[in-house]
């Protein structure tokens, strides 16, 4: 690996990030799904270390999809933690993401406070007491986001690996209806959402193939993980 191609994949923004900046709600401040957030921000780190070339797929048969580590360890420091994990021997999803994912929110909301996207703001309730509340930065990253999903879903535009991957994932979360707002919520929004869940959406080179299968597979576990929780 080139020294540019190590450059541009520590400043290239990770789904993870992009999963936590579309789920935070501006104007609530709060983010959505918080209770099955850790299982998210795991997917969205697993998809990233697929689409890096960082770790492979194994169809185990009746083991179910084992995650093996592959190729060098991950420059990103946000993604070390879970390929050191996966590292020392092949996981399941489930166990990879309830074992790593716990970890990921501090860092990556630091991050994207970092890059502008999200801030601190010094506040003080019932006008006494100070406190701190996070709000939208003026990156415009957010709106961009919601923007590209939105096409997807409501106009039927082609996606990006990037965007497909970031709307099935936060479909799978269970938390699309919430940003009914910005994104209508319907029965053709629902399916499409689905599809691109499922990896359905045209891939034409070998590492987006990688992506679309590891999306299927962590959104299919993120459904399962929802379900759990919610009972």
């Amino acid at each position: 690996m080139t020294d540019d191609s190590i450059r541009s994949q520590r400043t290239r923004t990770l789904l993870t990030e992009d999963l936590l900046l579309v789920l935070f709600q501006p104007d609530s401040g709060t983010i959505a799904g918080e209770n099955t957030l850790f299982y998210v921000l795991g997917a969205g780190a697993l998809t990233d270390l697929a689409q890096r070339g960082h770790v492979r797929i194994e169809d185990a048969g009746i083991r179910g999809t084992r995650i093996h580590a592959d190729g060098e360890p991950p420059e990103d420091e946000l993604l070390r933690p879970m390929w050191d994990y996966i590292s020392q021997k092949p996981r399941d999803v489930q166990t990879v993401l309830a074992a790593s994912g716990p970890t990921l929110r501090t860092p990556v909301l630091e991050r994207l406070m970092e890059r502008g996207h999200l801030c601190r703001q010094k506040r003080r309730a019932l006008g006494l007491f100070p406190t701190t509340a996070i709000v939208e930065g003026n990156s415009g990253r957010r709106a961009e986001l919601v923007a590209d999903m939105r096409s997807v879903l409501v106009d039927g535009a082609q996606p990006s690996d990037h965007i497909a991957a970031l709307t099935a994932l936060v479909s799978a979360s269970g938390s699309l209806p919430v940003l009914h707002r910005e994104i209508p919520w319907s029965g053709a929004t629902a399916t499409r959402a689905k599809s691109l869940e499922q990896g359905d959406w045209a891939a034409g080179a070998a590492a987006a193939a990688v992506t679309r299968t590891m999306v299927a597979i962590v959104a299919n576990s993120l459904i399962v993980s929802a379900v759990v929780a919610n009972r």
